[in-house]
């Protein structure tokens, strides 16, 4: 089939790179010239495993387009996607104002032809509608007195930076909403080689679930989703708080009401808190959603409350054991907001570093990917190092800020060597606690 991808941010680029792999051809379009450069020459703007190689074999076959013309997309596709960014405004709510300029956009270079209009953006519940009306706002204003024929889907989006491919070839479900028996049956059709794991790591599992539901209700699955997600993590710190004062293990806690299936395991490691693009934004405009609506949403307000609090408790374990943190210098193992990503949109890592920041320590940071990349965005205050070892050179402290699986091979008494003061606080309970323990470092976990 043909595809138009609208935005080539984290879900645009990796949707439509696997979109050509499995066979569909597609165009990504996006309005920054320099980007669309970057990725015509073969060369991916994020970091995500496995998409690079993707990218350059899809290329290659002919299947994938990058543009900057939303004209040539728009003619293209069958099915149009609207993958742009719906960051989160000071109130909470989603800024929609990109996905209405793609949407009038949209509008403005339809043709007779049916298209499928797919929001693939997470946004507010009830945009199917309003994204409908825009385009036929922009189709108005284009003066073409053409009357436009397309129809909107809602197919949000369950990725999880740094597993991006995977999660798009090995899904758990499909959700598509919409009213309109055509334009499911075409959406059904792009992803049968999905539904169907053709694609997949295992494709001996039975098909893949697919959910269709009105508009509203697929708009409200993501955010539910992520908003379940999000409290299950702050239900898991909180326990682990508690497990500090009263002597309890929270790895052991977890893995034992885990093993509860209607429970779960996943999504129960106590750490410094959610970050990202996704679980702030998502549970903070599902909060505004209920205000809206004259709803008192107190149980996703506790888990922001519960989040932010998170994650400044390494910094009162910093404060326990070294006192007075001005003129200290602490190490920060990681930035990321979690591992295998470049992203430290809403990373813990930002708050501790001002805070530490605002208390006079000295602010040093390694990460195996912001190290390399040279980013540094809220990081002027810091000292980027290249390796753990520099990292730890006359540190009072380290810190483990994001669980990267190069951390556990760290050669602690090679580290220990190099520390003024040995401790090291384990914000992710990754490390081997009796490695560190054996090279003479004090180990302090998360509710540990």
């Amino acid at each position: 089939m043909r595809v138009c991808v609208i935005g080539t941010g984290y879900v645009g680029l990796v949707t439509g790179v696997c979109l050509s792999h499995i066979g569909h051809d597609v165009i990504c379009v996006d309005n920054n010239e320099e980007k669309v450069k970057l990725m015509q020459s073969g060369q991916s703007p994020i970091y995500e495993p496995g998409l690079s190689e993707l990218m350059k074999s899809s290329a290659e076959s002919g299947r994938l387009i990058f543009t900057s013309d939303l004209s040539k997309g728009v003619a293209h596709g069958e099915i149009l996607y609207i993958a742009v960014g719906t960051p989160p405004l000071p109130t909470g709510e989603s800024d929609t104002r990109y996905v209405e300029a793609v949407a009038r956009g949209i509008g403005t270079h339809l043709q007779a032809e049916y298209k499928v209009i797919v929001n693939k953006s997470t946004v507010p519940i009830g945009s199917g509608d309003w994204v409908r009306m825009l385009v036929l706002d922009g189709n108005k204003e284009s003066g073409t007195n053409i009357e436009p024929c397309f129809d909107v889907v809602s197919n949000p989006e369950f990725l999880r930076e740094g597993s991006a491919v995977y999660d798009t070839f090995n899904p758990d479900r499909i959700v598509l909403g919409g009213n309109s028996g055509k334009a499911i049956s075409m959406m059904q059709e792009l992803y049968q080689p999905l539904v169907t794991r053709k694609f997949a790591e295992d494709q001996s599992l039975p098909e893949v679930p697919v959910v269709v539901t009105d508009l509203s209700s697929a708009e409200m699955i993501k955010y539910a989703a992520n908003s379940f997600l999000a409290t299950k993590i702050s239900f898991i710190n909180e326990v682990a708080n508690i497990c500090d004062r009263v002597g309890a293990d929270v790895t052991q806690v977890a893995k034992g009401i885990g093993l509860d299936s209607r429970i779960g395991g996943k999504f129960l490691s106590a750490g410094i808190g959610w970050g990202g693009s996704c679980f702030p934004k998502d549970v903070s405009a599902l909060v505004h959603t209920a205000d809206d609506y004259n709803y008192e949403s107190e149980l996703l307000k506790a888990a922001i409350n519960v989040n932010q609090r998170q994650r400044l408790i390494a910094l009162e374990k910093l404060q326990n054991e070294l006192k007075i943190l001005k003129g200290k210098t602490i190490g920060l193992l990681g930035l990321t907001f979690k591992p295998d990503t470049d992203d430290m949109r809403d990373a813990p890592a930002l708050d501790l570093i001002e805070q530490l920041n605002r208390l006079g320590a000295r602010v040093k940071a390694y990460d195996p990917i912001v190290s390399q990349s040279g980013l540094s965005h809220g990081l002027s205050n810091v000292i980027i190092e290249t390796n753990a070892e520099m990292l730890a050179d006359n540190c009072d402290a380290l810190v483990l800020v994001t669980d990267w699986k190069e951390f556990l091979k760290l050669d602690f008494n090679k580290i220990a060597g190099l520390m003024n003061n040995l401790l090291v606080i384990d914000g992710r309970n990754f490390l081997d606690r009796d490695a560190v323990e054996a090279a003479g470092i004090r180990y302090i976990g998360m509710g540990r």
